[in-house]
């Protein structure tokens, strides 16, 4: 459904593809607690300033390239439309020359929640197919709690967390999670994780 922006389209965001095969299933929560805080005008308000990055694809097909954690909280909460703006039409392209041409621009990000690079035929179809990764999840408590800023990076918080994945052990995200928070803030400022988006060597202290 076309708007009055050429690029701006209403759409089913149950037909949104995804372009990543994994979110962090507490920061899809925490979205759900702040859209069920909004009244009905502030929910429209919302919806219509929050539009989705997406590229079109082949058979119409818009795959989103940012914005799956919210995506997945609306879908949870029986929204049923969304925007979408356009960043690049390649509907012309068959299948296997799109798929370089996303991953060219860093715009599919297929891995998995073992950080596993996956083919993109086993991404999912839909936002409600997104499976959890809880070292993702950590990193966004992570940069909430000032651990690194929010950076353009493409996927830059999977980094994040495919950092922590190599050094925190599953048993103990799973564990205590003031303790694995401030274990993270602390891997976060080390050297080791210069290399990485928003590195500061600078540790804040969490609020007692």
């Amino acid at each position: 459904m076309h708007t009055r922006h050429q690029h701006l389209f209403k759409t089913d965001l149950r037909k949104l593809r995804p372009t990543q095969i994994t979110v962090g299933y507490a920061e899809v929560e925490q979205k759900r607690g702040l859209w069920s805080g909004m009244g009905k005008s502030e929910r429209q308000k919302f919806l219509d300033s929050h539009w989705f990055p997406a590229v079109r694809g082949p058979r119409e097909s818009f795959y989103i390239v940012d914005h799956h954690h919210l995506g997945r909280a609306l879908l949870e909460e029986g929204v049923n439309q969304c925007y979408v703006v356009l960043l690049k039409d390649l509907g012309q392209l068959d299948k296997d020359e799109f798929w370089v041409v996303m991953d060219h621009h860093q715009w599919v990000h297929p891995y998995d929640a073992k950080g596993r690079r996956r083919t993109v035929a086993e991404l999912p179809k839909a936002l409600d197919e997104l499976a959890d990764d809880p070292y993702r999840s950590l990193a966004g408590e992570v940069r909430h709690a000032g651990g690194f800023p929010k950076d353009a990076t493409p996927f830059a918080e999977f980094l994040w967390a495919d950092f922590f994945r190599r050094r925190i052990k599953p048993s103990q995200v799973r564990g205590d999670p003031d303790a694995v928070l401030q274990l993270a803030l602390t891997l976060c400022h080390s050297p080791e994780a210069a290399h990485l988006p928003g590195w500061s060597g600078d540790i804040p202290t969490l609020a007692a």
